[in-house]
């Protein structure tokens, strides 16, 4: 039997709970969880806002463990391997996209929290390919959160080609965005941090912004005409996108990896004069997951955490939904 917290209910509190997983599948690992994140997909899930939710629901898809249990045909994991587990639990592995080895856009990708539970428990399972083992000098503790937010604001960096001479802006300094300026500086590129919070400039700064730009201010956004190569948005709510759009030089580039629920409001113009683009994109693909924990391993970055002890984990919710953590929430068994 798992060990678990769910909820019943859209919203509910977290209760504990067992479940019998069944036999480990062929291709299929067992994780001990020993730190597990909360991001904010999983308040969205347990709030049951994307209207997806099965109960009784177990949240949990930034885990970091050591293998337990190996299926019959696994063969690049072992048991006792440090490991981490992301927003997905398994893929196709047979279309095309997977086989381009663009996993994370497979129709047929399975969400490690979507129609099955997750990491909040002493164990998880999970297909071995969507398993990544961890480098030596990445810390179990601050691992959890760069299987999910690492990876959204790493993977733009590898997928367009961004050059370490590129003049990169970040929208929103929190639980992704601060990763994102750890990255980009480390990448080479000029990163400038915009937010509307005095004591986040300081941090920004701290965490390898070169300047800090005032998202309320659009003056200062208009003095910023045609200067990035990217603007990064990791936020969740609607903005002015016609002012960002103009900060870009030509074929420069909006990418949102921040759930936006409002529609994006953009003249065709804006965008057409300066050949600029505006797109998106989910988390990576294992490899680009792998990539992204080299790369981290090398340039010392981790995530900024808050650790609670997973009996703990309705106060854990409630700092992430209600306060303002610095700048993830994570869980220890």
């Amino acid at each position: 039997m798992i060990k678990a917290y769910a909820a019943f209910e859209p919203g509910g509190e977290l209760k504990p709970f067992e479940y019998d997983p069944g036999p480990l599948g062929a291709h299929d690992v067992e994780i001990d969880v020993d730190f597990c994140g909360i991001c904010h997909s999983d308040l969205s899930m347990l709030n049951n806002e994307w209207g997806m939710t099965r109960y009784p629901f177990v949240p949990g898809h930034e885990v970091a463990g050591r293998i337990s249990a190996v299926g019959e045909h696994v063969k690049k994991l072992q048991v006792g391997d440090r490991v981490g587990l992301g927003w997905h639990s398994g893929y196709c592995n047979e279309c095309q996209t997977c086989m381009e080895g663009d996993h994370n856009l497979c129709d047929g990708a399975r969400g490690t929290i979507v129609g099955r539970h997750g990491g909040f428990a002493d164990k998880v399972r999970a297909q071995s390919a969507s398993v990544v083992k961890l480098p030596d000098n990445v810390s179990s503790e601050v691992a959890g959160p760069l299987f999910c937010g690492g990876v959204t604001v790493f993977n733009p960096i590898v997928q367009f080609g961004i050059k370490p001479t590129a003049r990169v802006g970040v929208v929103g300094i929190g639980g992704l965005g601060h990763m994102a300026l750890q990255f980009l500086n480390a990448w080479g590129c000029e990163v400038t941090a915009f937010t509307s919070s005095e004591a986040k400039r300081t941090e920004a700064l701290e965490l390898g912004a070169h300047r800090t730009l005032d998202s309320r201010d659009p003056q200062a956004l208009q003095d910023s005409a045609g200067y990035f190569d990217l603007i990064l948005s990791t936020v969740n709510v609607k903005l002015d996108w016609g002012l960002y759009v103009n900060t870009l030089r030509p074929k420069g580039r909006l990418h949102l990896v921040g759930a936006v629920l409002e529609p994006v409001e953009l003249s065709v113009f804006s965008l057409m004069g300066g050949q600029r683009s505006v797109s998106s994109s989910p988390v990576g693909s294992p490899a680009v997951i792998a990539q992204m924990l080299e790369f981290a391993a090398r340039h010392h970055i981790e995530p900024k955490v808050e650790v609670f002890d997973m009996a703990d984990v309705n106060k854990a919710i409630d700092r992430l939904e209600n306060g303002s953590p610095r700048y993830r929430v994570v869980l220890k068994k």
